[in-house]
């Protein structure tokens, strides 16, 4: 069995997490109060991808300017790769509770630096702040969750961190389409960000500290207050003998050695196989590509061939809303199907998808519009594109190598029909009213294309898959997998490493787009998928179900058990495997 507890525990879970409304709405309180800090993630993520499109028209050095608006985007995800790391450290010296709050701080402050920007410098400056925040809100708030949940639930309340990310994101697009028509675009949807982050500060001063955290600073009274008000009687002494335990082990390592470092986490057995898989996920994760939609979805669309900026951002709706349903999805499976099968059927999905993007964008780029040299003479002389004018083969050029050209090209698309020859101009505001006074439309990121639908449906595809898995349980396997002395470390080393994937992904994308096309760049995630899909196969134990303090026990006999979708022999025998007893997880 891959959990090593009994069926009908995971197969009522999720019913038993609906139950907490009624029964334990404590615990439901704990989770909600801390997930918002995956709301203020979640809308961070999917602000930035409308608000640029405004900011691009606002500051005109960021307009065409694909390094300036990737260091936009990405400087948040610059400071959450720093707040990240300092939250490990903050988990484990002050506690759960007062690193979120310090992210909260953080958080508010970026939002009022960014609002109130006149340049894109100052911009940039807040959106480091928003990422210190963001960093150290990612790594904490599930594990604050993880360590104040009933083992059987678990999963299904740290994936409620989940679905307030997804949430989040699907929120910020809400939002950006609200502040469409609203004097200050951009500044309204990067300003409203600092509402969650005030709520949740508040929140959380009525809250307490992580019983599993107390425990291990010697506040035995305080923890066991709190456990009491999660677990029934008889199941706070179980969880306070395996915390003894574990704060035991502790104590006997820490004679042998001094302080926590990186060499000590790596001698260690089961800190070393969690930290392989923990951190693996987290960077595969980025690699397959997540952020390219969630920072750039409006902007893939524009490439698909959609001209407006609205109706760029009302059909990234849909990819925001499935990634919101996704996460539901994941809290409703996580403690029935299991960790690793999700991520199994999650990346299957994903690679199907990224190769149906890739075609969809092959076959838009091979079909782009002609340039018509009537058709630009249509136009003033000095508004042809330099580039195209000056072009010894400008009779073979289309709309992809008019804008390839120069920064300073952009396609007016004929009046008759998009698809039709049309002319290469000079981009500029000038320009771009003269080709729409004709009953044109105006295209800079992207061309004219009868594909565009396509794209929109691959992008759905995509998140479908990957929101119930690879979005979600990464996140609740680095709160399950390292011991309880390790745990704020190492979900900071996870943590850091996510966000310097995502910084990787976030700062390349549109430079790759412009190098090697879109089609190559989904491609390259695509094979990166497959790697992943190795990975999760090879290093991922199954921890479904199981009491924290028990996976120490799965990884220190980890072995290979490929064939995870099979029931375990020790179902069959009454908990023996060739004639052995056996702890949960995979043999």
């Amino acid at each position: 069995m891959e959990g090593g507890v009994a069926h009908g525990a995971d197969a009522t879970a999720f019913k038993e997490c609906l139950a907490l409304s009624y029964k334990n709405p404590y615990v439901l309180r704990l989770a909600f109060s801390a997930g918002i800090g995956g709301l203020l993630f979640g809308y961070d993520t999917g602000v930035i991808s409308g608000a640029l499109l405004y900011i691009r028209d606002d500051f005109k050095d960021v307009d065409r300017n694909t390094v300036l608006q990737e260091s936009i985007v990405s400087m948040a995800v610059a400071g959450a790769i720093i707040g990240a790391a300092i939250g490990g450290w903050l988990n484990d010296k002050f506690g759960r509770r007062t690193a979120i709050l310090i992210a909260d701080f953080l958080f508010f402050v970026g939002a009022v630096i960014m609002a109130s920007a006149v340049n894109s410098a100052l911009l940039i400056v807040g959106r480091i702040f928003v990422g210190l925040g963001v960093g150290m809100a990612s790594m904490t708030a599930p594990l604050y969750i993880s360590e104040a949940s009933p083992a059987k639930i678990r999963g299904a309340l740290v994936s409620t961190n989940g679905f307030l990310i997804t949430g989040g994101q699907f929120l910020s697009y809400l939002i950006n389409l609200a502040f469409t028509k609203a004097p200050g675009t951009w500044r309204w949807m990067l300003g409203v960000a600092g509402l969650p982050a005030l709520l949740q500060f508040i929140l959380m001063l009525l809250l307490p500290e992580s019983p599993r955290w107390l425990y291990r600073k010697g506040r035995q009274e305080e923890a066991k207050a709190i456990l009491r008000k999660i677990y029934s009687p008889e199941q706070v002494e179980v969880e306070i003998q395996a915390l003894k335990e574990s704060v035991d082990k502790e104590i006997e390592e820490n004679k042998a050695s001094e302080g926590i470092n990186l060499f000590k986490l790596c001698q260690t057995k089961t800190v070393r196989r969690g930290l392989i898989a923990g951190v693996g996920l987290q960077i595969f994760q980025q690699f397959v590509g997540i952020n390219t939609v969630m920072y750039y979805s409006p902007s893939i669309i524009q490439l698909a061939g959609i001209a407006s900026n609205r109706t760029a951002l009302l059909l990234s709706l849909v990819t925001a809303g499935l990634n919101a349903f996704g996460s539901i999805i994941s809290i409703y499976f996580i403690d029935r199907t299991g960790r690793k099968k999700l991520l199994v059927i999650s990346l299957f999905g994903v690679m199907i998808s990224l190769g149906f993007l890739s075609a969809v964008f092959y076959e838009a780029t091979s079909t782009s519009p002609a340039v018509s040299m009537a058709e630009t003479s249509h136009f003033a002389a000095s508004f042809t594109c330099p580039a195209y004018h000056n072009a010894g083969s400008a009779s073979s050029w289309d709309c992809t190598r008019c804008l390839k050209a120069s920064p300073d090209c952009g396609f007016c698309a004929s009046p008759q029909n998009k698809l039709l020859p049309g002319a290469c101009l000079i981009s500029n505001d000038t320009i771009k009213d003269a080709c729409h006074d004709q009953d044109r439309l105006w295209y800079t990121r992207g061309c004219p294309s009868r594909y565009g639908w396509l794209a929109l449906l691959g992008l759905a595809l995509y998140i479908i898959f990957f929101s119930p898995g690879m979005g979600t349980v990464p996140w609740i396997v680095n709160s399950e997998i390292y011991p309880l002395r390790f745990r704020g470390v190492c979900g900071g080393i996870a943590a850091t490493a996510n966000w310097i994937s995502n910084l990787i992904v976030a700062q390349s994308f549109l430079s790759l787009t412009h190098a090697i096309g879109t089609s190559w760049t989904f491609l390259v995630f695509g094979v990166l998928s497959v790697i992943a899909l190795f990975f999760v196969l090879i290093c991922v134990p199954e921890t479904k179900g199981l009491p924290i303090e028990e996976i120490e026990k799965i990884l220190e006999r980890r072995g290979l058990h490929l064939m995870f979708w099979k029931k375990r022999a020790k179902e069959k025998n009454g908990g023996e495997v060739d004639g052995k007893k056996e702890v949960g997880g995979d043999v």
